[in-house]
C-alpha cells in the first residue's frame, strides 16, 4: 500500500495483491493481475514483481532469495536486504505505469 498507493485486495485465496492492469497475449488471450502482491506459501513468501529481475546489481543487493520469470521467493525476510526490496517493487510498480508495459509475451 505505501509503494503502490492502492488497497490490498485477495486474488482467489492466497494472493494479496495491490492496484490490476490488464494484459494480452500475442495470441489476443487477456486477462487481469494484481500491479504487485504476494502470498505467504508453505515453502516460500512469494512476491509478485511483474517486470522481472534485470536489475542484476540491485538482485545481488537483495540477498538470498530465488527467482522464477516475475515471481520472487524468500523464505524469511531475516535473508533479504528490506531497503533492495523496496527499491525493486518501487521499480517494478513505476515500470507498470508506463503505457505498453501490460503485454504479455
Amino acid at each position: 500500500m505505501k509503494i503502490t498507493k492502492q488497497k490490498p485486495a485477495m486474488w482467489g485465496s492466497s494472493i494479496v495483491g495491490f492496484g490490476s492492469y490488464r494484459y494480452e497475449y500475442a495470441s489476443g488471450r487477456t486477462g487481469e493481475w494484481p500491479v504487485t502482491g504476494f502470498s505467504p506459501r508453505k515453502g516460500a513468501l512469494t512476491l509478485y514483481i511483474m517486470n522481472g529481475f534485470r536489475d542484476r546489481a540491485l538482485m545481488k543487493a537483495l540477498g538470498k532469495c530465488k527467482t522464477g520469470q516475475c515471481c520472487l521467493y524468500i523464505k524469511s525476510l531475516d535473508d533479504v536486504h528490506l531497503p533492495s526490496l523496496e527499491k525493486l517493487i518501487r521499480a517494478s510498480v513505476a515500470e507498470m505505469a508506463k503505457p505498453g508495459s501490460h503485454s504479455a509475451g
